[in-house]
């Protein structure tokens, strides 16, 4: 599935307790149409109500109270798969490195540029639209395949797997034609037109089961 534009559905998240730089960045995220939230704590974007799927956080390492890494940790605990850009003196540039090994989009040095912060941005909501996508195509799969009996499953999983239709029915132990029955209904609830797409599509629904799963119910820390 191809990613939506997300620009108009997106929300850039600000965390600093620096009202001053909490300003700047929101004011600048504004001025290329994003919407923006800001915050001058993690606690108080924890305590927010986000239901925003697209989006990024752009967070500040050090914070009184919990800081942007425990911030970073308690998210990656909970779920929350929003990109993080971290904003960062120059001598935190080892723990914003150690932010990196743990995730993070992208860490920016203070003074930033404003261009330079604008572009991560825009590609962090870029990922962001791409992780929905993805989430999207993994709910839209699992509902498919929720339709089908377990004996569809298990013709159209060999068949994924390469077997013939005699291969399959000596397998199960059942005729061919039965086979055929049992594949033919399960390409019409899989809305799929041929073997080699139900190929695909296994093959996506092996990936996805394996991939983690994201949600954005926040809650407190």
């Amino acid at each position: 599935m191809k990613p939506r534009d997300s620009g108009a559905d997106a929300t850039v998240f600000v965390v600093d307790d620096d009202a001053g730089v909490c300003d700047a960045v929101s004011s600048l995220v504004e001025t290329v149409g994003l919407k923006v939230e800001s915050f001058s704590s993690a606690e108080a974007f924890l305590n927010g109500a986000h239901d925003h799927s697209i989006g990024c956080i752009v967070l500040d390492i050090r914070m009184a109270g919990m800081d942007g890494l425990e911030l970073q940790d308690h998210l990656k605990r909970n779920g929350v798969d929003l990109p993080i850009i971290f904003i960062t003196g120059h001598g935190d540039i080892p723990m914003a490195v150690q932010t990196l090994k743990k995730g993070a989009f992208d860490f920016i040095e203070k003074p930033f540029r404003n261009q330079a912060l604008l572009d991560s941005i825009k590609q962090a909501i870029r990922t962001s639209a791409e992780r929905l996508g993805h989430l999207t195509r993994q709910k839209r799969i699992r509902e498919r395949l929720e339709t089908l009996t377990a004996r569809e499953k298990e013709v159209v999983e060999l068949l994924a797997h390469g077997l013939s239709n005699k291969d399959i029915a000596r397998r199960l132990d059942v005729s061919v034609r039965t086979v055929e029955t049992h594949r033919a209904n399960a390409i019409h609830k899989l809305d799929v037109g041929t073997s080699a797409e139900i190929i695909r599509f296994f093959s996506d629904a092996e990936r996805d089961e394996s991939a983690p799963g994201q949600s954005f119910a926040m809650g407190r820390p």
